[in-house]
């Protein structure tokens, strides 16, 4: 079975998304600027509506808009964010920190790490603005520190994920089911299927991965 993620900005949309074949829900706020995290408020009514319908719920922390480059005050936001979501019997979070020269940032996410024990962790498409030569690299950071999905369009976001395949298919050979690569930017519900068949992938994101009609 295909798992369709469906990011999705706040609550308004997850009835229809879950209605329509969403089996997992990536939940952020501000998607116009890629996502950010959502209100305490929002995510317990997203929890409360997905926990019925047996879907799980990742939360987006992502303190701003912009860089994936953060201070020490932005990084304790997003360290009380974990802790906070978290309480709230979330299933997992969805991150992503970088040094200015476009690496991880070690020291950073080793620390965020930590505060989400337990729950699943995805880094986000900051992943694509490390070098692709570099990529396989960070997938074997990644795969020690314990992350289970990342999140990539497989190349610049001014690509088609189309143009991408061939770099998709080299990262989820390296990543060797140690991890999951999860293909995302321009999967919707007509193209899911064909995409995720020519990676041979069973898991595919996005924010119109499910048609959200009645």
């Amino acid at each position: 079975m295909l798992v369709k993620e469906f990011c999705a900005e706040n609550y308004t949309d997850i009835p229809a998304a879950i209605a329509n074949g969403a089996k997992r829900i990536e939940l952020c706020d501000n998607l116009s600027v890629g996502g950010t995290t959502p209100s305490t408020g929002v995510i317990e009514e997203s929890l409360a509506y997905a926990s019925e319908k047996e879907v799980p719920v990742m939360v987006m922390i992502r303190p701003r808009a912009g860089d994936f480059i953060y201070n020490d005050i932005e990084l304790r936001m997003m360290e009380t964010d974990v802790i906070e979501a978290k309480k709230m019997d979330i299933d997992g979070i969805v991150l992503g920190c970088l040094t200015p020269a476009n690496w991880l940032d070690e020291e950073a996410l080793e620390r965020l790490i930590e505060a989400a024990a337990g729950l699943q962790i995805t880094f986000h498409m900051a992943f694509d603005q490390i070098p692709a030569e570099r990529q396989y690299e960070a997938i074997d950071w990644l795969v020690e520190h314990g992350v289970n999905r990342i999140l990539t369009h497989g190349g610049s976001s001014y690509t088609s994920i189309t143009e991408n395949i061939e770099h998709l298919v080299d990262l989820i050979n390296y990543a060797s089911n140690r991890l999951t690569i999860l293909p995302g930017g321009g999967v919707t519900a007509e193209n899911a299927e064909e995409i995720a068949s020519k990676l041979g992938v069973n898991e595919v994101h996005g924010t119109n991965i499910v048609s959200l009609e009645n």
